[in-house]
């Protein structure tokens, strides 16, 4: 067996066991992306190849962790990409909020440490706020998913460092965080949000109709495969005129551009017709 032929089966059963004893479906990622993450830990742990790794994980089974935080992408901070959040303060909050639906439900697929699902509600509450509208918050549900359970513990418990606000308007940060470090969101928000373990390959969408889904810098990691079933499935769990949020690098493709239409093709904002 040639050099490249041993690490690509070295690779296969690499993620053939995460797979099997994490429950990390390896399978639908694009193999450069988990190529690049597994080796971040391999680096760091000072391991030469996938299988020597593979055996470092049977005899140190704290190095699970790290590597499942890795291959997760938990990287974010709230109003990531503040320019994005003020598209949806101006365009999609307002008209989410005008939407004609006893209950509102919002989806921050992909969330991590919840940093997406508190701006999102920090963003609604000032929009009911600011039009006397306070009583109908009640009727808001944002929910945030994520497949990895030690960043929905993180989320939960709603506490982050300095380096989590860079991105945050100032009337924000004083409205709805508490001063000290690490800030925690006030009450008034996180009332707005629930957390939940979602396997997005796998596991079904919140149930619906949902009026806004936000999925951004995740689907990248997918094979085109998976990104068209996925964006098939958040399009029938939206309710007609709800809304899309991508990534700045992730865009609609193939049989999946018919499924909705361009809000904002810079910010990448759609809407189901």
């Amino acid at each position: 067996m040639t050099t490249a032929a041993a690490d690509d089966a070295a690779f296969s059963a690499l993620t053939a066991k995460i797979a099997r004893e994490r429950g990390f479906g390896a399978g639908s990622y694009r193999d450069g992306c988990l190529r690049r993450r597994i080796a971040v830990r391999m680096r760091a742990r000072g391991v030469l190849n996938f299988e020597a790794y593979s055996h470092l994980l049977d005899a140190d089974p704290a190095e699970w962790e790290p590597l499942l935080d890795a291959l997760t992408i938990n990287v974010t901070k709230l109003f990531r990409d503040r320019d994005v959040y003020e598209v949806l303060a101006r365009d999609v909050i307002p008209a989410v909020w005008a939407m004609p639906a006893p209950h509102l439900r919002v989806w921050s697929a992909g969330c991590a440490s919840g940093e997406e699902p508190y701006s999102l509600g920090a963003l609604f509450h000032r929009h009911a706020t600011a039009r006397s509208q306070a009583d109908r918050l009640s009727h808001l549900h944002v929910i945030g998913s994520d497949i990895d359970r030690a960043s929905l513990d993180r989320a939960r418990r709603a506490s982050y460092p300095e380096s989590a606000f860079g991105d945050t308007p100032d009337d924000l940060r004083h409205r709805y965080f508490t001063r000290e470090m690490p800030a925690s969101v006030l009450p008034d928000v996180r009332a707005l949000v629930t957390f939940e373990r979602r396997d997005l390959l796998k596991d079904a969408t919140p149930r619906g109709p949902l009026q806004l889904i936000t999925c951004r810098n995740v689907v990248i990691y997918f094979d085109t495969a998976s990104q068209q079933a996925l964006f098939q499935r958040f399009h029938d769990a939206l309710q007609p005129g709800g809304y899309l949020v991508l990534g700045k690098v992730e865009t609609l493709l193939g049989a999946a551009r018919r499924l909705f239409e361009a809000v904002d093709h810079r910010h990448r904002i759609f809407r189901r017709p």
